[in-house]
């Protein structure tokens, strides 16, 4: 019987070889002096804590996320009904781009491009139409504004002289039409009005805008007589128009974007010009019957919302403290949880890059628009992805040739559509389809 005691003293043989193979290589045939044993030790730590550091690296590597390349486009022209003019301001998901195209004659009718291909929406008589906002419907309706044959009244310039080129900018009756099965019919005004725009339409038939009214406002501006309200159309037969309310004091105001929820978003203010300036006092949203002011970034003037996506968020300009005559503008988004934020313009350009305005918003939260210098020389094709500073578009447009100057509009799809200008200052529409 073997007690504890005498453990210590057993030395076979059998017992020796029991402990090498247990010890593995260092043992047996590798036995060492004690006195190297701690060195060795060591190595084996060192050993072990460099594989570690190294895999631990290697891990860290595979799994941080890779710096995310931007988008690159590919960009055409888009044809143009033979004049030396035309650009795009609106696509929505189909793909279906909108805007503009001047004639030889140097007139412009409001232009259609599906799969790159053309159509003339022509006018409601006179010679000059054309789409101006981010449409955004997918259900074959285009709208705008367009002249009549009927001369003005009362002398308006109404907002044909900003959106038209010369010579025949002004001296006729506007109307907002709509365009859908390859006609174009124009929109009613409220009673006593004349003029009216349409800017933006949903999935649900309705279309928003801004009308007269019959009311001689005397502090209307600027070749403005009759007030104008934001409206809505209830597309029939018949075609119905609403108003809209505004904030408390004001008198005029327009809408210009809405979407599937019925939610709208413009401007009110007072009868100064027929859009803009101190008519674009408050920056508002429309929603559940009532009216809402989301804000500024400092000024009481040029607050315009442009476009309004599915979810509610909104972009558009906001006007400078120091310059109410809109020479230098700020773009903004606006977010329910968030409210009105500014979105930079351009950095390291010379000259300086001032002035930003965003037009158009999609699901993703893309905003593109433009970011100009002081004097509105240098202006580029801009996009905000998800950042406060934006990417100049000409930094993803391949072999493009000419200068992408301005973006309108933005699908889900990330497709781009704005104005280009040419070497010889010729501007043409594009479109920008992302490379995936």
């Amino acid at each position: 019987m073997t007690t504890q005691k005498q453990m210590p003293h057993l030395h076979s043989a059998a017992a020796e070889t029991a402990a090498n193979e247990r010890n593995g290589p260092y043992s047996s045939h590798y036995t060492l002096n004690d006195g190297y044993k701690p060195w060795v030790l060591f190595v084996i730590i060192l050993i072990a804590i460099g594989g570690a550091a190294l895999l631990f690296a290697q891990n860290a590597k595979a799994q941080a996320p890779a710096k995310a390349k931007k988008t690159q486009y590919q960009v055409s022209t888009l044809p143009s009904l033979g004049g030396t003019s035309s650009g795009g301001n609106s696509i929505n998901n189909q793909s279906w781009a909108a805007g503009y195209s001047r004639l030889p004659d140097r007139n412009r009718h409001a232009t259609l491009w599906r799969n790159s291909a053309l159509t003339d929406l022509q006018t409601l008589g006179g010679p000059n139409s054309s789409v101006t906002w981010n449409v955004k419907n997918t259900a074959g309706i285009i709208v705008g504004i367009s002249q009549t044959l009927t001369p003005e009244p009362l002398g308006e310039w109404w907002s044909s002289f900003a959106f038209y080129g010369g010579p025949n900018n002004i001296g006729f009756i506007n109307l907002g039409f709509v365009w859908e099965q390859g006609q174009m019919r124009g929109l009613p005004t409220f009673p006593g009005g004349n003029n009216g725009f349409a800017t933006g339409a949903n999935n649900l038939g309705q279309v928003v805008g801004w009308a007269e009214n019959g009311v001689h406002d005397p502090m209307c501006c600027c070749h403005q007589v009759l007030q104008f309200r934001p409206a809505v159309w209830e597309l029939g037969p018949p075609d119905q128009i609403h108003d809209l309310p505004l904030i408390t004091g004001d008198t005029s105001g327009a809408a210009t974007a809405i979407n599937d929820n019925g939610q709208i978003v413009g401007i009110s203010g007072i009868c100064d010009q027929a859009l803009g300036r101190h008519t674009a006092r408050h920056a508002v949203i429309w929603e559940n019957g009532g009216v809402t002011d989301i804000g500024n970034l400092g000024a009481n003037w040029w607050n315009t919302p442009t476009a309004i996506n599915q979810q509610g968020d909104v972009v558009g300009f906001a006007g400078d403290p120091a310059f109410v005559e809109g020479e230098i503008l700020h773009a903004f988004i606006w977010t329910k949880d968030n409210g009105i934020k500014a979105l930079k313009p351009l950095r390291g350009r010379v000259p300086q890059h001032v002035d930003s305005e965003a037009y158009g918003i999609n699901e993703r939260r893309q905003v593109v628009g433009v970011s100009c210098d002081a004097d509105q020389v240098d202006c580029r094709a801009v996009v905000w992805d998800h950042g406060v500073y934006p990417t100049d578009l000409n930094d993803l447009k391949g072999d493009y040739s000419a200068r992408l100057e301005s973006a309108k509009d933005i699908n889900n799809l990330g497709e781009i559509t704005g104005r280009a200008i040419d070497s010889n200052l010729v501007r043409t529409a594009y479109l920008a389809v992302p490379v995936h």
